[in-house]
């Protein structure tokens, strides 16, 4: 793949919690901003291709041992995934074969620090952080009864309680950018079966930003769907390049539908055709409305 690519991806949050902090509450920035990681983001589009039978190293696996459920390091990971032994004899080469081959570095990246070896991957794929455009977003507290009593409390007679915290509904944008020239340092090092960033790689990220959010339903993101993408694709050997996108696209409701406003991306882009093959915006117009304003693009339902 010679082409770069810039997008955004809108992930909508209705009474769950797309990416919770350490005390169960949705992420914020310091001045009470709601917004999800690059982490969230990424987490269900790798959990999509394993389930498709992809090669996804970064991501948590468990072991049995000494009788207890326990994380596998990246090691242990590194040998589940390819099946190969890792040690300080190991050629870095094999070890870069075996990463590239795993779907997630090679749109991701990686750092592998491991038996000797010190390898840096920058992604072909860049995220950055999802901020919340939605100016009404309330965080709700939901008490929980527990069936069990907490035996580590010697007078628990009754069940314990607990807590379910989402957001009543948030919308997340999130940037993104496809450079399949961040490979560029690693065709001339002879690793096998390496050609660079590949369209076939590109279409299951695209994918991912799709459907991996709505098909990732456990229960605090059961409420939490993809929503919009748009992908803008650059002309090869073009100069055009964009900063993150997401600070031009504004969300609000509008006659009891969400509404996606691309007039501020839209008078960028305007000026920028002449480098841009093509734009295509997804979404779901039976609950979401986008304004368009001039941009030139293809629509497509995003289900």
């Amino acid at each position: 793949m010679n082409n770069r690519v810039y997008g955004v991806v809108g992930i909508k949050s209705v009474m769950s919690n797309w990416n919770a902090d350490f005390t169960g509450r949705p992420k914020t920035i310091s001045n009470g901003d709601i917004f999800g990681s690059d982490k969230a983001f990424k987490y269900p589009i790798k959990r999509m291709w394993q389930a498709q039978g992809e090669k996804v190293v970064y991501i948590k696996s468990y072991k049995i041992e000494k009788n207890k459920l326990q994380p596998n390091d990246l090691n242990e990971q590194y040998t589940k995934v390819f099946g190969a032994k890792l040690d300080k004899s190991t050629p870095s080469v094999e070890v870069l074969k075996n990463l590239f081959s795993a779907i997630d570095v090679l749109n991701f990246g990686a750092t592998f620090a491991e038996q000797g070896q010190n390898i840096s991957i920058t992604g072909a794929v860049q995220v950055g952080q999802g901020m919340n455009k939605y100016e009404d977003t309330n965080v709700e507290t939901q008490d929980i009864l527990s069936p069990f009593r907490n035996s580590s409390k010697e007078d628990a007679d009754a069940s314990s309680l607990g807590t379910k915290i989402v957001a009543d509904e948030a919308h997340y944008f999130y940037s993104f950018s496809v450079n399949p020239n961040n490979y560029d340092d690693f065709l001339s090092l002879g690793i096998e079966d390496f050609e660079g960033y590949t369209v076939e790689a590109y279409e299951k990220f695209k994918a991912g930003c799709l459907i991996a959010a709505t098909a990732y339903n456990t229960n605090s993101k059961s409420g939490c769907e993809n929503e919009f993408a748009i992908f803008i694709k650059v002309k090869e050997n073009s100069l055009l390049y964009l900063a993150n996108l997401d600070i031009y696209i504004e969300f609000s409701k509008k006659d009891g539908k969400n509404y996606i406003d691309l007039t501020k991306l839209s008078q960028l882009l305007s000026g920028k055709m002449a480098d841009i093959e093509e734009i295509e915006v997804y979404y779901n117009s039976m609950d979401t409305e986008v304004g368009l304003a001039e941009l030139i693009c293809k629509t497509y339902p995003l289900y």
